[in-house]
């Protein structure tokens, strides 16, 4: 493992900010730290940068123990998500900053800003000013000046968050394929899920200076470890219910659970296109509630007579109306049993 974090523990008077957080990443992959604000995602990556000392616990990086490290000697790459880019100085004097405090040749510099200018899409930009430059031009000079000195780790800090959303979707992807090909080892914090899991190899999911759930994008969406990860991923159906062989008693009736479920007393998870609209008079009856158009589907809004609100994700041209009535059924392969 390229960085090791064991039993990270950091304290701010009463509240514990990290509760000894362990954490491997891998030599060329990319984990992107999530959570609500508070969660300790923050205070975790200025622990790795050597921003925040720790109380308990210890960083490993490439084997070596970083206790006592200062930050500028950890061979890290910092970008954060206020550039914080010298304005005084253009666009090649940015990148270049970090090569001449590492004593890097002149000529080594130039060469260095012109091919990192060109990899993040600014070519011949080294001479315009910084305050010149759009957000997404300032967002790349500060990629291009954190890879400058080719850091075995690139740490980003909400890296995307003050762009707006259309040009963060787009730099996602450039950046996705941008470290595919350095095959840079990067660990991020984002508090966006869709940005994190659009980047990452590796999702973390943090809850009160813990992790609460870690794995690929695709095994943390499709299987959260619990209502609190469900619910921050945005799924609003999560019920208490009490599972026997593959049914499970709910408030909104009994449902099918997959094959091999847990038993007894859990939490439920329908995913909004696991809720079916048929005919009133055929399953769950519903009133529509509200609608909320995502682009690509509707999310309705549905209040059942005595039990919580459902979502359902519709087709545009197929989604009903608000106040109509409609019936609802469940498709097992879109319901998980949490806990």
């Amino acid at each position: 493992m390229l960085l090791r974090v064991e039993g990270a523990t950091v304290r701010f008077g009463g509240r514990t900010a990290l509760d000894a957080v362990d954490l491997a990443v891998a030599e060329h992959e990319v984990v992107c730290v999530l959570g609500p604000s508070g969660s300790g995602k923050s205070t975790l990556l200025r622990v790795v940068a050597g921003l925040q000392g720790l109380d308990a616990g210890r960083v490993v990086l490439d084997g070596r123990d970083q206790t006592g490290v200062p930050a500028h000697r950890r061979e890290l790459g910092l970008m954060f998500q206020d550039h914080q880019l010298f304005p005084q100085r253009d666009v090649g004097g940015n990148v270049a900053f970090g090569l001449r405090m590492h004593g890097v040749s002149r000529r080594r510099q130039d060469e260095r800003v012109r091919e990192l200018l060109d990899l993040v899409g600014l070519p011949g930009a080294a001479r315009r000013a910084v305050a010149a430059l759009s957000g997404g031009e300032q967002q790349r000079v500060a990629l291009a000046r954190a890879l400058a000195p080719s850091p075995r780790l690139l740490m980003l800090d909400e890296p995307l968050g003050q762009l707006d959303r259309s040009l963060r979707e787009r730099l996602v992807v450039e950046l996705r394929e941008l470290f595919g090909r350095l095959g840079t080892t990067v660990l991020a914090v984002t508090h966006d899920q869709g940005e994190a899991f659009a980047l990452a190899d590796r999702v973390v999911v943090m809850r009160d200076g813990r992790i609460a759930q870690s794995g690929t994008p695709l095994a943390v969406w499709q299987r959260p470890a619990d209502a609190f990860v469900a619910r921050f991923l945005g799924f609003d159906n999560v019920v208490d219910a009490t599972v026997t062989g593959q049914a499970a008693a709910t408030p909104w009736g009994k449902l099918p659970v997959p094959e091999g479920a847990a038993q007894g007393a859990r939490t439920l998870l329908v995913r909004p296109a696991g809720v079916r609209l048929v005919a009133p008079d055929a399953g769950l009856r519903c009133t529509v509630a509200a609608r909320t158009f995502k682009g690509t589907h509707v999310a309705v809004h549905l209040q059942p007579e005595s039990a919580p609100r459902l979502e359902a994700a519709c087709a545009l041209r197929s989604a009903p109306e608000v106040g109509d009535v409609v019936g609802v059924e469940f498709d097992t392969a879109e319901i998980v049993v949490l806990d």
